[in-house]
Protein backbone atom coordinates (compact mmCIF):
# COMPACT_ATOMS: atom_id res chain seq x y z
CA UNK A 1 0.00 0.00 0.00
CA UNK A 2 1.47 3.41 -0.88
CA UNK A 3 2.25 5.78 2.07
CA UNK A 4 0.10 8.33 2.75
CA UNK A 5 1.78 11.36 2.56
CA UNK A 6 1.48 13.96 5.53
CA UNK A 7 -0.37 17.47 5.73
CA UNK A 8 0.96 20.51 6.75
CA UNK A 9 -0.39 23.89 7.02
CA UNK A 10 1.83 26.75 7.02
CA UNK A 11 0.29 30.05 8.68
CA UNK A 12 2.91 32.59 7.48
CA UNK A 13 4.16 31.26 4.08
CA UNK A 14 5.11 33.79 2.58
CA UNK A 15 7.54 35.55 5.73
CA UNK A 16 10.97 34.50 5.79
CA UNK A 17 10.81 31.98 8.72
CA UNK A 18 7.74 30.39 6.88
CA UNK A 19 8.83 30.06 3.13
CA UNK A 20 11.94 28.41 4.42
CA UNK A 21 9.97 26.06 6.70
CA UNK A 22 7.52 25.46 3.64
CA UNK A 23 10.20 24.41 1.66
CA UNK A 24 11.55 22.28 4.13
CA UNK A 25 8.73 19.97 4.16
CA UNK A 26 8.44 19.95 0.54
CA UNK A 27 11.69 18.23 0.70
CA UNK A 28 10.44 16.08 2.87
CA UNK A 29 7.61 14.77 0.35
CA UNK A 30 5.10 16.77 2.61
CA UNK A 31 1.44 17.84 1.09
CA UNK A 32 2.12 22.25 2.11
CA UNK A 33 -1.10 24.33 2.52
CA UNK A 34 -0.69 28.23 3.17
CA UNK A 35 -4.09 29.38 3.20
CA UNK A 36 -7.03 30.18 5.58
CA UNK A 37 -7.79 29.16 8.73
CA UNK A 38 -10.86 27.58 7.97
CA UNK A 39 -9.00 24.94 6.11
CA UNK A 40 -8.14 23.02 8.75
CA UNK A 41 -11.44 21.88 9.60
CA UNK A 42 -11.32 20.22 5.74
CA UNK A 43 -8.45 19.01 5.67
CA UNK A 44 -7.68 18.59 9.26
CA UNK A 45 -3.60 18.59 8.45
CA UNK A 46 -0.98 16.53 10.23
CA UNK A 47 0.68 19.50 11.05
CA UNK A 48 0.41 22.84 11.76
CA UNK A 49 3.20 26.07 12.16
CA UNK A 50 2.21 29.08 12.55
CA UNK A 51 4.58 32.27 11.66
CA UNK A 52 2.30 34.74 11.18
CA UNK A 53 2.27 37.33 12.87
CA UNK A 54 3.42 40.95 13.39
CA UNK A 55 7.06 40.74 14.78
CA UNK A 56 8.35 44.04 14.42
CA UNK A 57 9.27 45.45 17.64
CA UNK A 58 9.45 49.19 16.79
CA UNK A 59 5.61 48.67 15.21
CA UNK A 60 4.37 47.39 18.01
CA UNK A 61 4.91 50.29 19.89
CA UNK A 62 3.46 52.21 17.17
CA UNK A 63 0.35 49.76 16.84
CA UNK A 64 0.44 47.79 20.30
CA UNK A 65 -3.55 46.61 19.96
CA UNK A 66 -3.28 45.38 15.93
CA UNK A 67 0.40 44.04 17.27
CA UNK A 68 -0.87 42.07 20.13
CA UNK A 69 -3.93 41.10 18.72
CA UNK A 70 -2.26 39.72 15.48
CA UNK A 71 0.33 38.18 18.02
CA UNK A 72 -1.57 37.02 20.99
CA UNK A 73 -5.23 36.58 20.56
CA UNK A 74 -4.98 35.39 17.35
CA UNK A 75 -3.39 32.20 18.60
CA UNK A 76 -6.10 31.58 21.15
CA UNK A 77 -8.75 31.98 18.43
CA UNK A 78 -6.31 29.22 16.40
CA UNK A 79 -6.26 26.97 19.37
CA UNK A 80 -9.68 27.13 19.37
CA UNK A 81 -10.08 25.84 15.98
CA UNK A 82 -7.96 23.20 16.28
CA UNK A 83 -9.49 22.13 19.54
CA UNK A 84 -13.15 22.13 17.78
CA UNK A 85 -12.14 20.21 14.05
CA UNK A 86 -9.05 18.67 14.05
CA UNK A 87 -7.53 18.10 17.68
CA UNK A 88 -5.19 15.64 16.58
CA UNK A 89 -3.07 18.28 14.83
CA UNK A 90 0.59 19.15 16.13
CA UNK A 91 0.88 22.61 16.28
CA UNK A 92 3.76 24.44 16.42
CA UNK A 93 4.13 27.97 17.71
CA UNK A 94 7.57 29.87 17.18
CA UNK A 95 8.33 32.34 20.24
CA UNK A 96 10.78 34.57 20.65
CA UNK A 97 14.10 35.77 22.86
CA UNK A 98 12.43 39.01 23.08
CA UNK A 99 10.45 37.65 26.01
CA UNK A 100 13.42 37.46 28.42
CA UNK A 101 13.79 41.47 27.76
CA UNK A 102 15.00 42.27 31.21
CA UNK A 103 16.90 38.70 31.91
CA UNK A 104 20.15 39.07 34.67
CA UNK A 105 21.06 35.54 33.11
CA UNK A 106 24.17 35.60 30.86
CA UNK A 107 22.39 32.90 29.34
CA UNK A 108 18.54 32.04 29.17
CA UNK A 109 17.08 28.59 28.24
CA UNK A 110 13.76 27.64 28.82
CA UNK A 111 13.08 27.83 32.09
CA UNK A 112 14.19 31.59 32.10
CA UNK A 113 11.43 33.95 33.87
CA UNK A 114 9.61 36.06 30.80
CA UNK A 115 9.75 39.83 31.65
CA UNK A 116 8.79 40.80 27.93
CA UNK A 117 9.86 44.69 27.19
CA UNK A 118 7.53 45.51 24.56
CA UNK A 119 4.32 44.99 23.05
CA UNK A 120 5.41 42.10 20.28
CA UNK A 121 7.17 40.57 23.66
CA UNK A 122 3.91 40.35 25.90
CA UNK A 123 1.97 38.90 23.11
CA UNK A 124 4.86 36.42 22.71
CA UNK A 125 4.93 35.83 26.33
CA UNK A 126 0.99 35.34 25.92
CA UNK A 127 0.92 32.60 23.01
CA UNK A 128 3.40 30.91 25.20
CA UNK A 129 0.91 30.78 28.36
CA UNK A 130 -1.60 29.63 25.65
CA UNK A 131 -0.47 27.02 24.09
CA UNK A 132 0.64 25.78 27.59
CA UNK A 133 -2.90 26.13 28.93
CA UNK A 134 -4.44 24.51 25.69
CA UNK A 135 -1.96 21.11 26.10
CA UNK A 136 -2.11 20.73 30.12
CA UNK A 137 -6.38 22.08 29.99
CA UNK A 138 -7.31 20.27 26.48
CA UNK A 139 -4.45 18.11 25.47
CA UNK A 140 -3.57 19.78 22.24
CA UNK A 141 -0.39 18.63 20.78
CA UNK A 142 1.17 22.44 21.66
CA UNK A 143 5.06 22.59 20.73
CA UNK A 144 7.36 25.87 20.57
CA UNK A 145 10.56 27.15 19.78
CA UNK A 146 12.13 30.05 21.21
CA UNK A 147 13.86 32.07 18.78
CA UNK A 148 16.89 34.20 18.74
CA UNK A 149 18.06 36.47 15.93
CA UNK A 150 18.08 34.53 12.88
CA UNK A 151 18.54 36.84 9.68
CA UNK A 152 18.50 35.36 6.20
CA UNK A 153 18.72 37.05 2.31
CA UNK A 154 14.75 37.18 2.20
CA UNK A 155 14.31 39.10 5.71
CA UNK A 156 11.80 41.88 4.76
CA UNK A 157 13.96 45.11 4.30
CA UNK A 158 11.81 47.17 6.99
CA UNK A 159 14.14 44.97 9.59
CA UNK A 160 17.59 46.40 10.69
CA UNK A 161 19.49 43.50 9.37
CA UNK A 162 18.53 44.00 5.50
CA UNK A 163 18.29 47.99 5.89
CA UNK A 164 22.09 47.38 6.49
CA UNK A 165 22.83 45.41 3.93
CA UNK A 166 20.94 46.48 1.40
CA UNK A 167 21.62 50.06 2.08
CA UNK A 168 25.49 49.06 2.02
CA UNK A 169 24.85 47.60 -1.62
CA UNK A 170 23.15 50.78 -2.48
CA UNK A 171 25.96 53.29 -1.31
CA UNK A 172 28.71 50.75 -3.54
CA UNK A 173 26.32 51.58 -6.63
CA UNK A 174 25.80 55.27 -5.77
CA UNK A 175 22.33 55.29 -5.38
CA UNK A 176 22.14 56.17 -1.48
CA UNK A 177 24.19 58.54 -0.11
CA UNK A 178 23.52 57.20 3.93
CA UNK A 179 22.66 54.53 6.57
CA UNK A 180 20.06 55.93 9.05
CA UNK A 181 20.22 53.53 12.15
CA UNK A 182 19.12 54.27 15.62
CA UNK A 183 21.07 52.66 18.95
CA UNK A 184 24.20 51.02 16.94
CA UNK A 185 24.90 49.24 20.30
CA UNK A 186 22.54 46.60 21.13
CA UNK A 187 23.98 43.48 20.79
CA UNK A 188 20.13 42.00 20.21
CA UNK A 189 20.17 43.12 16.33
CA UNK A 190 23.07 43.82 14.27
CA UNK A 191 25.50 46.29 16.27
CA UNK A 192 28.43 48.57 15.64
CA UNK A 193 30.80 45.23 14.73
CA UNK A 194 27.99 44.24 11.83
CA UNK A 195 27.55 47.83 10.63
CA UNK A 196 31.69 47.99 9.90
CA UNK A 197 31.65 44.07 8.78
CA UNK A 198 28.93 45.16 5.62
CA UNK A 199 30.66 48.18 4.41
CA UNK A 200 34.63 46.65 4.58
CA UNK A 201 32.50 43.83 2.42
CA UNK A 202 32.60 45.97 -0.09
CA UNK A 203 35.72 48.09 0.77
CA UNK A 204 34.13 50.97 2.34
CA UNK A 205 35.00 53.02 5.74
CA UNK A 206 31.37 52.41 7.88
CA UNK A 207 32.17 55.96 9.39
CA UNK A 208 31.51 58.49 5.84
CA UNK A 209 28.18 57.04 5.60
CA UNK A 210 26.28 55.99 8.86
CA UNK A 211 24.25 58.58 10.45
CA UNK A 212 22.59 58.29 13.45
CA UNK A 213 18.62 59.28 14.22
CA UNK A 214 17.08 58.89 18.09
CA UNK A 215 13.91 58.97 16.38
CA UNK A 216 14.87 55.29 15.75
CA UNK A 217 15.70 54.34 18.80
CA UNK A 218 12.97 52.30 20.41
CA UNK A 219 11.13 53.57 23.86
CA UNK A 220 12.47 50.11 25.65
CA UNK A 221 15.89 48.95 25.82
CA UNK A 222 16.30 45.02 25.87
CA UNK A 223 19.26 43.54 27.67
CA UNK A 224 21.87 41.71 25.69
CA UNK A 225 20.16 38.30 24.99
CA UNK A 226 22.59 35.12 24.32
CA UNK A 227 20.64 31.24 24.58
CA UNK A 228 21.64 28.60 26.17
CA UNK A 229 21.56 26.17 23.30
CA UNK A 230 22.37 22.65 25.27
CA UNK A 231 18.96 21.09 25.34
CA UNK A 232 18.78 21.68 21.50
CA UNK A 233 22.28 20.10 20.82
CA UNK A 234 21.66 17.49 22.96
CA UNK A 235 18.07 16.34 21.73
CA UNK A 236 17.73 17.66 18.01
CA UNK A 237 21.83 17.50 17.38
CA UNK A 238 21.46 21.07 16.64
CA UNK A 239 24.73 22.66 15.53
CA UNK A 240 25.87 26.27 14.04
CA UNK A 241 26.46 25.90 9.81
CA UNK A 242 26.64 29.43 9.27
CA UNK A 243 28.85 32.31 11.31
CA UNK A 244 28.44 36.00 11.46
CA UNK A 245 30.90 36.69 8.60
CA UNK A 246 29.38 33.72 6.13
CA UNK A 247 25.82 35.24 7.01
CA UNK A 248 26.79 38.33 6.04
CA UNK A 249 28.35 37.37 2.80
CA UNK A 250 24.91 36.01 1.83
CA UNK A 251 23.23 38.80 2.20
CA UNK A 252 25.61 41.23 0.68
CA UNK A 253 25.98 38.66 -2.06
CA UNK A 254 22.28 39.09 -2.13
CA UNK A 255 21.66 42.49 -2.15
CA UNK A 256 24.56 43.57 -4.40
CA UNK A 257 23.42 41.44 -7.15
CA UNK A 258 19.70 43.20 -6.56
CA UNK A 259 21.28 46.68 -6.76
CA UNK A 260 23.65 46.15 -9.26
CA UNK A 261 20.77 44.33 -11.97
CA UNK A 262 18.06 47.46 -11.12
CA UNK A 263 17.74 50.95 -11.75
Amino acid sequence: MKKRKKIALVLGVTGQDGSFMAKLLLKKNYIVHGSVLNIISKIKPNEIYNFADQDHVNWSFELPSYSFGVTASSIINLLEIIKKYSPKSKYFQPLSSNMFGNSKSKKQNENEPLTPLSIYALGKATAYHACKLYRDVFGLKTYGAIFYNHESEVRPEEYVTRKITKSVARIFYGKQKKLILGDINVKIDWGYAKVKKSFSYVGLDYKKYLKIDKKLLRPSKTVSLSSDTSKARKILKYRVKTNLDKLISIMMENDLKIEKNTN
